[in-house]
């Protein structure tokens, strides 16, 4: 399925202000590899959220927001995800398992577009309806994207990273994917936006650290070490800006010597880029994200008709703005 560019409600941006000061909902929430019965017999509608993962803070942030939402609308839910992010066998167990128990309607957020292909024809022919945040499945299955535009995102890194360099010099990329749509579309904005609007800028290398921290590191410090004159480094997810901004450490290089421009929030980053090793970062709507995908399941489950993207924004932080009402209702510890 095609998902168009179509704006998020103006309530769900609302409702990411809301600070994630231990909010739970009042349904089930089944953690990284748990499990639970399907509907409970009493009527009450129950939604399977299968994400990517748990290890960084963006997902607990996303969680918060559907049990936000969940506790709103009165529906039970899980969510679930496997420990990294390159775990794609045991998100498509856990996928198997949500369907085969008859939830009212599945959220999911591929790792492998291609591999969840199956698991959701199974979805569909049981009349579960399927809806997608953060990133989709391939195929004809998904009614619904609650999700960042990644290559909007990316190119908003770019032009921050520009300006940061003074418009010329080498930059490279820590990418944490090359598969999921938004390790692809944050690196294609970033690389498409350089090509196009600053051609005093080459990006001289792109490399993959899975978005883990350790591996992101090492790609960062054999790459300043290929490129001495290196002016920047774009980290496309939280794990891989933090294994940079790591890198820059370990190195002993002087604070703001090599420009870091992450992608995320959390703790680590906020801090980094507090301290001048990070100079900023494109932040996202995760609790945003996590309410729109459940109203949008909860809708889909009730016959009614939902949009097929939602667009919950990006946004550029810095140690100048991230104070700002608007940017701290979306940065997220």
């Amino acid at each position: 399925m095609r998902f168009g560019k179509k704006t998020a409600f103006a309530a769900l941006v609302a409702a990411s202000a809301l600070v994630m000061a231990g909010c739970a909902g009042s349904g089930d929430v089944i953690e990284e590899g748990g499990g639970a019965e399907g509907g409970s017999g009493d009527g009450e509608m129950y939604i399977a959220l299968v994400s990517k993962g748990f290890q960084h803070q963006f997902w607990q942030a996303v969680k918060t927001g559907a049990e936000q939402k969940a506790e709103e609308l009165g529906v039970r839910i899980t969510f679930e995800g496997p420990a990294a992010e390159t775990e794609i066998a045991q998100q498509l167990e856990m996928l198997t398992s949500a369907i085969d128990k008859n939830p009212d309607a599945i959220a999911y957020a591929a790792l492998d577009p291609e591999a969840c292909v199956a698991p959701l024809d199974k979805a569909k022919s049981k009349d579960i309806p399927v809806v997608y945040f953060d990133a989709p499945c391939n195929g004809d299955v998904g009614l619904s994207l609650a999700a960042t535009d990644s290559k909007v995102a990316g190119a908003l890194a770019a032009e921050h990273m520009a300006e940061l360099i003074g418009g010329e010099g080498e930059v490279g990329i820590v990418g944490h994917s090359q598969i999921n749509s938004t390790g692809v579309e944050r690196r294609d904005g970033f690389v498409e936006k350089i090509e196009s609007d600053y051609p005093d800028i080459e990006i001289v290398d792109i490399q993959y650290g899975d978005g883990d921290h350790l591996k992101s590191a090492d790609i960062a410090k054999a790459m300043i070490a290929a490129h001495p004159d290196l002016k920047g480094i774009y980290g496309t997810n939280e794990g891989s800006a933090i294994g940079v901004v790591n890198a820059a450490n370990e190195l002993g290089l002087e604070k703001g010597k090599i420009k870091i421009v992450g992608f995320d929030s959390g703790a680590a980053q906020i801090n980094a880029i507090k301290d001048g090793t990070m100079a900023g970062a494109i932040t996202q709507d995760p609790i945003g994200i996590g309410a729109q995908v459940v109203q949008a399941a909860y809708d889909a489950a009730n016959g009614e008709s939902v949009e097929e993207f939602y667009d919950t924004g990006s946004y550029w932080y810095d140690a100048d703005n991230m104070e700002d009402e608007k940017i701290a209702a979306v940065l997220y510890e």
